[in-house]
């Protein structure tokens, strides 16, 4: 290589670098730093004391991981967690390809009059969304029970039973976020070439083998995106347990991160509240890894 040619190089290497700039610094600020304190904190015990006298805060190893792992409290905090991802995730996933799939189909009207009405619960402030709900939920006077009535069904304390507490909050949790993933399936399904579809059609194809060896394999990359980030966002899930039931009754509706606020903004154990983030991001990194190694699996 040339003088004239490795100076050209080292040119656009530097470019590239200033044009990079931003985004590494913002990825330092906003992730690399946090995440380091946070595993830092996780080996202290640092608490309410120690935020007026940091000094005070002694290091302890992996004693939070190990309270944590003795801790029932934890442990349920976790199941509920993977209880909403296994069965929230896939079903918000399912409803959000449902509606895409409607509102794509030529015969519908009024098209962006229904994403409209399908979009509004995702920028609907969760707190006006509670109040609704919670008027739904009600054991005396909710819409859900007064409908299970005229079908012969007693009264469900949706909020107030253990066992279907959880179920209420999925429901919820699947109602206000499906817009967002249906708006990312209908680009999805726009980008499909129409050729396919009618070469299916001039093969004897009916809708559902359309579906299944068409549309299915043209939303690959799509449903890559949808259910990772899906799968992130119901891991972290707060708002709609907080709001509704504040993790009870009896826990049954306690999150991992619901759990970590009550450790670190309640009981003020910033240390243990820390392992908790940390175990929750490791967590949340081995599902996306199972998730990119199956949608690898599913391409070859």
């Amino acid at each position: 290589m040339t003088r004239r040619a490795l100076s050209l190089e080292r040119r656009k290497a530097r470019a590239a670098w200033w044009f990079l700039a931003p985004a590494l610094v913002l990825l330092l600020l906003f992730f690399v730093i946090p995440v380091g304190a946070g595993l830092l904190l996780s080996l202290t015990d640092f608490d309410v004391y120690a935020i007026g006298s940091p000094e005070t805060a002694r290091f302890v190893g992996l004693k939070n991981y190990g309270h944590l792992l003795q801790d029932p409290t934890f442990w349920q905090a976790a199941r509920n967690t993977l209880m909403f991802v296994l069965i929230g995730g896939p079903l918000s996933v399912a409803t959000s390809l449902g509606a895409a799939l409607l509102l794509n189909a030529k015969a519908i009207r009024l098209r962006g009059l229904f994403r409209t009405i399908y979009f509004a619960p995702v920028v609907t402030t969760l707190v006006s969304v509670a109040i609704v709900w919670r008027y739904l939920y009600h054991p005396k006077y909710g819409l859900l029970n007064f409908l299970l009535g005229g079908l012969g069904i007693g009264p469900v304390d949706w909020l107030g039973d253990p066992h279907y507490a959880m179920p209420a909050i999925i429901f919820l949790a699947v109602w206000k976020n499906f817009g967002y993933n249906m708006l990312i399936f209908v680009a999805g399904l726009q980008v499909i070439p129409q050729d396919l579809y009618e070469a299916a059609s001039l093969d004897g194809a009916n809708g559902l083998k359309r579906f299944r060896h068409v549309t299915l394999p043209g939303l690959a990359p799509t449903f890559l995106f949808i259910s990772v980030t899906t799968m992130i966002g119901f891991f972290q899930v707060f708002a709609e347990p907080y709001v509704m039931t504040q993790g009870g009754p009896l826990g049954a509706t306690r999150t991992l991160v619901l759990y970590m606020y009550e450790e670190g903004f309640r009981w003020w154990r910033m240390g243990v509240s820390s392992a908790v983030a940390v175990l929750l991001l490791l967590i949340t990194l081995a599902g996306t890894l199972l998730q990119m190694r199956a949608a690898k699996r599913s391409e070859a």
